[in-house]
């Protein structure tokens, strides 16, 4: 049972009553004891593009905290009414300066690394239609790097894509 003492719900945003835990749908969620309001938190959700070229792979430098300066596969958050795979593209496009066709779905690896990160991660291999490789949004640095020869990674998740790539057939 999870406990949902995360909320950022202290009070009812219908009745304006303090929230009390209350044991919802197997979990203890904040409830309101005069209308029963319940909160239910939704995951967040992240979608990226593994892009590789012979054996080398796409990495984007990130300029904000956390993993400031490390590097990751062009990714972000996937918005509201969003498609994952549109997500993942747009990452690629605002990151990157690329334009990419997916491939496939690599990988969904699940669990949250840091307060504001996401519970979900779809990665979805993709590959260069066209575009000129130049950084933006927030990465300063887009690059190629050889696979035996990656930069300082961000994010566990991150590390367990490579990992995931590695054990596969070349």
């Amino acid at each position: 049972m999870t406990s949902h003492l995360h909320s950022p719900f202290k009070f009812c945003p219908q009745c304006a009553s303090e929230l009390v835990l209350k044991l919802q749908m197997s979990e203890e969620r904040p409830t309101c004891p005069n209308c029963g309001w319940v909160h239910y938190e939704d995951p967040k959700v992240a979608a990226g593009v593994l892009v590789l070229r012979e054996r080398e792979v796409l990495l984007v430098r990130r300029t904000m905290e956390p993993c400031i300066r490390q590097w990751s596969i062009p990714a972000g958050f996937v918005n509201a009414f969003e498609d994952p795979q549109a997500a993942a593209l747009r990452e690629c496009r605002e990151e990157a300066g690329l334009e990419v066709r997916i491939e496939a779905l690599f990988d969904v690896l699940y669990g949250r690394e840091h307060p504001r990160g996401a519970d979900i991660f779809l990665v979805y291999r993709a590959e260069v239609i066209s575009g000129t490789l130049s950084a933006a949004d927030d990465a300063d640095q887009a690059g190629w790097f050889p696979l035996d020869q990656l930069p300082p990674l961000a994010f566990e998740t991150t590390r367990k894509i490579f990992a995931k790539l590695s054990q596969l057939p070349r």
